[in-house]
């Protein structure tokens, strides 16, 4: 015969903070040491964070000289149609632009030239919160 027991407890109940820049720190501190391709952004699409195999897939260096960067002079992102620069008015529909502007989980497609070579990237991206502000984006980054 079979046997269950339940128990009932509160539940554990995690520290809110309304300051943004701890909740970033916290993302921040995560994907500095991610094994996934993963890459933080905040609102003016500059790169907050990123994993060391982001930065050997896009060819940035080091995590010093990719911080601090814009997401669009750091990657060359390509047009699918005509293998052209992507238009300025696309980069707004990209995953972590996007879900950073519409606070939702954002999934797409992305061609980057990195290091000589053409990559296609599946990309989702997830917007960061502190409360109910969206301040970064995190994407993660497959090669297709």
């Amino acid at each position: 015969m079979a046997h269950v027991e339940l128990s009932l407890s509160e539940p554990l109940a995690p520290e809110v903070t309304s300051d943004p820049a701890s909740s970033v720190e916290h993302w921040v501190a995560a994907v500095s040491c991610a094994i996934e391709p993963c890459v933080i952004i905040d609102s003016l699409s500059m790169i907050l964070a990123a994993s060391p195999a982001a930065l050997i897939m896009f060819g940035l260096g080091d995590p010093v000289t990719a911080v601090g960067r814009n997401l669009f002079g750091a990657l060359r992102l390509l047009d699918f149609g005509n293998g052209a620069a992507l238009p300025d008015i696309d980069r707004e529909k990209i995953p972590p632009v996007l879900a950073y502007n519409s606070g939702k989980l954002s999934h797409g497609l992305l061609r980057v030239e990195a290091g000589g070579e053409v990559l296609t990237l599946d990309a989702i991206a997830t917007p960061l919160f502190d409360g109910r502000k969206v301040v970064a984006s995190l994407t993660f980054f497959s090669q297709v």
